[in-house]
């Protein structure tokens, strides 16, 4: 990729971790902020489990709680429960569902690990993603119900019981429900009881359709850069579950809006003219849920996790199936809670340890977890690492 500066930036990793915390609104939360302003902050919100997603909404916006996350989604609609990067669930602020649909519909098509006569074929996908189009145009369907209108106006073909899951073998079309939705022709509708169902996103934003890829592509990379980077192609395309060469590719055609700078030797990309410091340093102390998108999206992992934290709070590489606490910006401990009633007991174990002024801190991001979570939380303190050792 061709530098457009003839003088290299020069960024420090507490000048990155800085720059993220504060684009995150996680150095301070977001004044008179809406649940879609800080999910547009952090490039969407993961959703895999619901309640995590509105801690993470909570904690960058000042004063909001689960409640208001929730009238945003299913009484506003200013917010849309989606697949999002990577086939993940996420929430995704729903005057930006035109892009996110344009840029991920774009996406090169990844290798199906399914046995060859399991595999939907390039036909039977439009034919299953254009039924479930039909099928949702007006309506919420359960996977049941939306299983027997894709057969309707398919085949029984659809219904094969070829795909494994949750202990048991589900329908051939699921194969295509991620592309569905990136395809702008499926969401998430409101629970029917415990049942999850689906609907098309039009139902969300009348009018809609998918932005042209090219702008969609361009936009997103935009936005990724601004929140996480400095970044490479390689970490963008491991955020998207992208091809690398592909985003490598792709951010050489847009290579007249970034600018490279460098950081502790590396080389990485922002946006062109992005350079300038956080208004603040990257310091304090914050509680982040199951799959934050800070936690997902940061790179480099071993600068995130450094030490014993890669240890305790990675899972095979992979980050977000613990809820992390960070400390100037990097992971330096995990926690939990459990919920009876009203009462939440948070449990913090320290892979470091914390000044007087941080032990506030950490009190203080208790409090808060309990005023979105609308419960009484009470503090109960883990084991201590000294010396990064566990």
């Amino acid at each position: 990729m061709t530098n457009r500066s003839t003088a290299m930036a020069g960024l420090s990793w507490p000048d990155v971790w800085g720059r993220r915390l504060d684009r995150h609104g996680l150095s301070a939360p977001i004044r008179d902020g809406r649940p879609a302003d800080a999910v547009a902050a952090m490039c969407g919100a993961h959703a895999q489990v619901l309640s995590a997603a509105e801690v993470s909404i909570g904690l960058r916006s000042a004063g909001l709680t689960r409640n208001d996350v929730r009238y945003a989604l299913w009484e506003e609609r200013s917010l849309v429960k989606t697949f999002g990067p990577r086939g993940t669930v996420h929430l995704l602020p729903t005057h930006e569902l035109p892009l996110w649909t344009g840029a991920l519909g774009a996406l090169p098509s990844t290798s199906n690990s399914m046995p060859a006569d399991a595999r939907l074929t390039p036909e039977q996908t439009h034919e299953v993603v254009a039924a479930i189009a039909e099928a949702l145009a007006d309506t919420e369907l359960t996977v049941e119900e939306l299983t027997a209108a894709v057969a309707t106006r398919t085949g029984p073909w659809a219904t094969d019981p070829v795909v494994p899951g949750f202990g048991s073998m589900r329908p051939r079309w699921l194969q295509a429900i991620h592309l569905a939705a990136h395809r702008g022709v499926l969401c998430f509708g409101p629970n029917r009881g415990r049942k999850v169902t689906y609907t098309s996103p039009q139902r969300w934003l009348p009018g809609f359709r998918p932005s042209p890829a090219p702008d969609a592509l361009a936009g997103l990379v935009r936005r990724y850069l601004h929140a996480y980077g400095p970044a490479t192609p390689q970490q963008f395309a491991q955020w998207l579950s992208a091809p690398r060469r592909w985003a490598a590719e792709l951010f050489d055609s847009l290579a007249d809006q970034l600018e490279q700078v460098e950081v502790a030797g590396a080389v990485a990309w922002v946006l062109a003219g992005d350079t300038a410091l956080a208004t603040v340093q990257a310091r304090g102390v914050r509680l982040l849920p199951y799959f934050d998108a800070y936690t997902v999206g940061c790179h480099p992992r071993e600068r995130l996790f450094p030490a014993a934290a890669a240890q305790r709070a990675l899972s095979g590489g992979q980050a977000g199936n613990f809820p992390v606490l960070l400390v100037d910006g990097t992971v330096a401990g995990i926690w939990h809670h459990r919920r009876s009633g009203r009462r939440l007991d948070i449990t913090v174990e320290l892979l470091t340890t914390l000044t007087i002024d941080e032990h506030r801190e950490l009190a203080d991001q208790v409090k808060r977890i309990g005023e979105i979570l609308e419960g009484e939380p009470r503090l109960t303190m883990g084991k201590v690492a000294v010396g990064g050792h566990l």
